[in-house]
């Protein structure tokens, strides 16, 4: 038996692998020079271009890697469907859930939308299955809101002060 006997097995290992080489990606970044100067981006950008952080360049850099990764994740997507339809491609659930992931799971230690990314599809398929897919958007919404109110900094927030997680990715 072959290892790749139908498309979709291989265009699985294909995303398999895109998302392990993107979660290095982001880990390297974070551990960087870059990582250090988006992270001061982030906490205040007035102090980080007072500093000498050259913030223009790296909003640039950040935006060129985020593109290069999602096309990369897509691009395997189109070819499995063989046409690239715009409204769905462009879906505002695809975005709100991108964005829910890192939310949920937390932004401050690499591995953060990683987990956010597994509790979120899974519970997503779980109700696809059980119940209805319409569910999502709902339940989508339920989990944002009490994370933000109940977990601001995400599961990584909560876990961090059990298993002393530090935002430079190293536990």
């Amino acid at each position: 038996m072959a290892p790749f006997d139908s498309y979709v097995k291989m265009l699985f290992f294909v995303q398999a692998v895109l998302a392990v080489i993107a979660v290095a990606i982001s880990r390297y970044i974070q551990n960087s020079r870059i990582g250090r100067g988006l992270q001061a981006l982030r906490d205040d950008e007035l102090a980080a271009e007072c500093t000498g952080v050259p913030t223009l360049k790296l909003k640039l850099v950040a935006c060129m890697i985020s593109g290069a990764l999602i096309s990369a994740a897509g691009a395997p997507a189109a070819m499995y469907l063989q046409y690239a339809d715009p409204s769905s491609a462009f879906n505002l659930n695809y975005s709100v859930s991108a964005l829910a992931m890192a939310l949920i799971g937390g932004t401050a230690h690499w591995i953060g939308p990683v987990f956010g990314a597994i509790l979120l599809g899974s519970t997503q398929q779980l109700l696809a299955v059980t119940i209805s897919s319409e569910v999502n958007v709902l339940v989508l919404g339920i989990m944002l809101v009490l994370f933000v109110v109940g977990a601001p900094k995400g599961i990584i927030g909560l876990l961090r002060p059990r298993y002393r997680l530090r935002a430079g990715g190293k536990p």
